[in-house]
């Protein structure tokens, strides 16, 4: 058996060389694929909704010269369950009472959060979304000294969150934080700490409630402490807002090199872990590709769509858990994107930043379709795209808007390319892709998804993993409509043909929809 089993790894071995040293075969010359969707094969029934994370940010605010031109890219993109992250880089931004009550005098102040929450719901006005004022109060925590804050609500501060234990273990004084903001924002006020009523005037339906962000790298969380919070502040909320589902744990790094996520997936699920009753609505978590800190942009260029793969199998075992553990929950990868390694020098002091090659921003937007494709036929009910609005010092990498106008950059045209094509009801169907004539077995540089839409209109979703032009062929794709979304794109949405033959050229990390003539 040892014998035959050598055998068999030579001959593979021997094969795969003679395929790519053959002539005219070598993969790094393949310039043409050929997509064939087979129409009555359904292998899903879409759950699949496209959107962006808005993150609390100083450009969001009124006055920033994007301001406007931001909530109106918002608006029209026209999405579901948008996650809106108050997040703790920009504290006043995030957190609505930054020094704990006494002497009979507290300290809630919402004149720089609430502009932004207000814009920001009006933008999204009739779909569902996701409200997240992850940051906990810095003085809840333990620390050896009081933690400072920037008085300038634009100032980042990410050394903001600190310590691990609460030092009220009881979590009456976390618990009612959140009780009052979901009051603030539904119930038009509440009474503070020493009964002092505080008007609001809003009174809006929060369709979901984020517990938590990247709580496995925030305060060190334990799995234990987590779960233990988590009932802790929905069972509280859930008294004010009733009708509201919830959401967490927004785990940063699912990959399986950390041991420790599958245990917090698992202990998180597991209804034996939480107190009875305790509601897990939609199940979130991140996936940024990220690449070595030596890798040139030729080489990061090919590595992050292998990251995305590793997405994949981690995707599959956590929806494992899901079905096992909780069924009826929807899953949410709320952030998914590239970080560069210089963002995360943007702390340190001399901090400079570097612009990316101007193609980056067609390779972030196709890593994203590229994951959105794969993603849908695996059933996540939602695939975030990060994030609306960053800038040199908060994730330029990541930034769907330039942060100079306001204009799109290619990355959110891929995302309105996608939300104003596909969405749940949409069937997706069995769709191959070769590159004749390398064996099947050869993986192609372009992915592709059909979808059978729910107004009955077949369309392949196409992406090119490769900054090189493909020629796809299409059976029946004469005469077939193409949006694209390519380097030649300019800020003002995907271009539109209508194709004379059934070839398609599609430019190197471009990203098309196909809609054929039924």
């Amino acid at each position: 058996m040892r014998t035959r089993r050598i055998g068999r790894e030579a001959f593979l071995s021997i094969l795969l060389a003679a395929v790519c040293f053959l002539p005219g075969l070598s993969l790094r010359a393949q310039s043409s694929v050929k997509v064939e969707a087979h129409w009555d094969r359904v292998i899903r029934i879409s759950r699949t909704s496209a959107s962006p994370l808005v993150v609390s940010n100083p450009l969001l605010r009124l006055g920033s010269s994007i301001h406007g031109q931001a909530f109106k890219e918002l608006h029209d993109l026209n999405s579901d369950y948008v996650d809106y992250l108050a997040w703790c880089p920009y504290p006043k931004l995030g957190v609505a009472e930054l020094e704990p009550p006494h002497d009979g005098k507290t300290f809630w102040d919402f004149s720089a959060m609430d502009p932004l929450v207000e814009d920001f719901l009006e933008a999204t006005e009739g779909h569902p979304v996701i409200l997240d004022f992850s940051t906990i109060p810095q003085w809840m925590f333990i620390t050896s000294e009081p933690v400072p804050y920037p008085r300038d609500p634009n100032q980042v501060a990410w050394s903001y969150s600190q310590g691990t234990e609460l030092r009220d273990p009881s979590m009456m004084e976390l618990t009612d934080y959140y009780v009052r903001l979901a009051s603030w924002y539904s119930k038009g006020g509440f009474a503070d700490e020493y009964g002092k009523w505080h008007e609001s005037g809003h009174h809006y339906k929060i369709d979901y409630w984020g517990v938590g962000n990247e709580v496995d790298a925030e305060h060190s969380t334990t799995p234990e402490q987590y779960v233990a919070r988590y009932d802790a502040i929905v069972g509280a909320m859930r008294r004010v807002i009733p009708n509201s589902k919830f959401v967490g744990p927004y785990l940063a790094d699912p990959s399986p090199i950390h041991a420790k996520i599958p245990r917090f997936f698992e202990y998180f699920l597991d209804p034996k872990n939480h107190k009875p009753g305790i509601p897990i609505d939609m199940l979130a978590y991140h996936f940024y590709a990220m690449p070595a800190s030596d890798e040139s942009f030729d080489v990061l260029k090919y590595c992050v769509f292998d990251h995305v793969d590793r997405l994949l199998d981690v995707a599959r075992y956590i929806d494992l858990m899901r079905q096992r553990f909780r069924p009826h929950a929807k899953t949410i990868l709320n952030e998914m994107g590239i970080i560069m390694p210089q963002d995360f020098d943007q702390g340190s002091p001399g901090y400079v930043y570097k612009s990316y090659p101007e193609v980056y921003r067609n390779l972030y937007g196709a890593v994203w379709a590229y994951a959105y494709g794969e993603l849908t036929r695996l059933g996540l009910d939602v695939v975030g795209e990060s994030q609306l609005v960053g800038q040199p010092g908060q994730f330029p990498s990541v930034a769907l808007l330039d942060w100079n106008t306001g204009k799109p950059f290619a990355s959110f045209l891929v995302l309105k390319l996608v939300n104003m094509n596909f969405g749940p009801g949409d069937k997706v169907v069995e769709t191959s892709v070769s590159m004749p004539p390398a064996p099947d077995f050869v993986p192609a540089f372009v992915a592709a998804t059909g979808f059978v839409t729910r107004d009955g209109k077949k369309k392949l979703l196409l992406v090119n993993k490769r900054d090189r032009t493909f020629e796809v062929s299409i059976p029946g794709g004469a005469d077939a409509e193409v949006q694209v979304v390519d380097q030649t794109t300019d800020s003002s949405g995907p271009r539109t043909s209508t194709l004379t033959t059934d070839q398609l050229s599609l430019g190197g990390f471009g990203v098309a929809v196909v809609t054929l003539r039924n």
